[in-house]
């Protein structure tokens, strides 16, 4: 970063300061990851440079002709990583893939029925803050109070007597398989859409370690980072039916210009994904997964549904003395990166929730397994004993940076 060091020092300080705090944290927020140099290449190119609204061979600008080999490159491996009969590769994001699938389906004040966002649902699910809560009826479905698990029996209920356009189904905080096949049943009886969001789980889906909805669902959406891998950006995957549809609310539906640099460096992704070491790697993340949440188990701490089967998992605090917030800022201060959430039935607000969220996607990336999950999970408890500690905050800052020190990964590639 000579150029940026020469022409914007504060600017660069702080970029230099991300890159230290990522190097010598141990990032367990859930949606969170490590992208390789390729991605970060592809991600710095000119393609920046180009405008190029519409598709490939029908663009409303000139000289597209490489920018459309790199859409087209990212389209093909979209569909062939996740057995999709088309891909729309432009979303800026995961909730701008739900926003023009929504849009695309449904008119103002048409029935929508989504998880609870308390309940381990996401805000463009129907949340009353969102969009998708704003312009559209939005209806909930929630998780078993015995089980912590959804609760098909409810959905269909609701489904049935509400008759919504569309369900969606996906999830930000959920921790267990979804059954796309018991939605698909249920959005048939009902006569509506079916949406599955596979945001946080799209690597496992991608490797065949879930359940994929395609071929399910009339929609898919995700986002490029997360368990991917890839640079942040989203994804909609569709049978040929609906492609037009989706094509159309994309561009020039919600966005402009296609963002060609983050385009490319999702079609490295994407490859990266098809290689047999990547699913080895989706196979790690779930095992760290598991034995964390069994390991925090182990430590008196109770696990939002009784355990795991991805990459997240919630730990209920109500009984700790401490609310999500202050373990969230405790744990950062002690270099332990994770998010306040909230947990089913919580019976606190989301600014200071009863739950917290851990992910294990980052430190699988930087080859962390079994045994550093254990000293991670001492940690964590540690500090969650003593949240008002500074000295002890000091010193297990000092143990992560040492634990991260062995697993070095933008250490790499950047001076530090």
């Amino acid at each position: 970063m000579n150029a940026l060091k020469g022409s914007d020092r504060a600017i660069y300080a702080s970029i230099k300061g991300e890159i230290e705090r990522e190097e010598y944290s141990l990032i367990l927020i859930a949606s969170e990851n490590y992208v390789d140099q390729d991605i970060l290449e592809a991600h710095g190119t000119i393609l920046t440079n180009k405008y190029a609204e519409g598709y490939p061979g029908k663009r409303f600008y000139g000289g597209c002709r490489y920018v459309d080999d790199v859409e087209r490159t990212a389209i093909e491996r979209a569909c062939k990583l996740f057995g999709a009969e088309y891909a729309n590769v432009q979303p800026h994001a995961g909730s701008s893939a739900n926003m023009a699938v929504l849009f695309a389906v449904l008119g103002p004040g048409d029935k929508i029925l989504g998880m609870d966002l308390s309940h381990g649902g996401h805000l463009t699910h129907g949340a009353p803050a969102s969009f998708a809560g704003r312009f559209f009826k939005s209806l909930a479905y929630h998780v078993s109070r015995e089980t912590e698990q959804i609760d098909y029996d409810e959905v269909r209920k609701i489904a049935l007597a509400e008759r919504p356009r569309l369900i969606v189904c996906g999830a930000s905080a959920y921790s267990r398989i979804i059954d796309f096949k018991r939605f698909r049943e249920i959005a048939d009886e009902a006569g509506a859409y079916l949406l599955a969001d596979i945001a946080h789980i799209a690597g496992a889906v991608a490797t065949g370690l879930h359940p994929t909805p395609v071929g399910l669902a009339h929609f898919v959406t995700g986002t490029t980072h997360k368990t991917l891998r890839g640079p942040r950006g989203g994804l909609i995957l569709c049978d040929k039916e609906h492609a037009k549809i989706i094509d159309s609310m994309i561009f020039p539906g919600i966005q402009g210009g296609p963002l060609m640099h983050i385009i490319a460096a999702k079609a490295v992704a994407f490859k990266n994904a098809m290689k047999p070491e990547f699913k080895a790697y989706q196979e790690q993340i779930i095992r760290n997964s598991r034995h964390f949440a069994s390991r925090m188990e182990r430590l008196g701490y109770r696990i939002v549904s009784g355990g795991t089967d991805n990459h997240l998992f919630l730990i209920d605090l109500s009984e700790k003395g401490i609310d999500g917030m202050e373990a969230q800022e405790c744990l950062e201060r002690s270099g332990i990166m994770l998010n306040r959430n909230v947990i089913p039935f919580d019976r606190k607000g989301p600014t200071a929730p009863s739950g917290i969220r851990i992910g294990t996607p980052a430190v699988t990336t930087r080859g962390m397994k079994e045994p550093e999950i254990e000293v991670m999970a001492g940690m964590i408890d540690a500090v969650l004993k003593r949240p008002r500690d500074a000295g002890l905050q000091k010193r297990i800052k000092g143990e992560v940076k040492e634990l991260c020190l062995k697993f070095p990964f933008y250490s790499r590639i950047f001076d530090l």
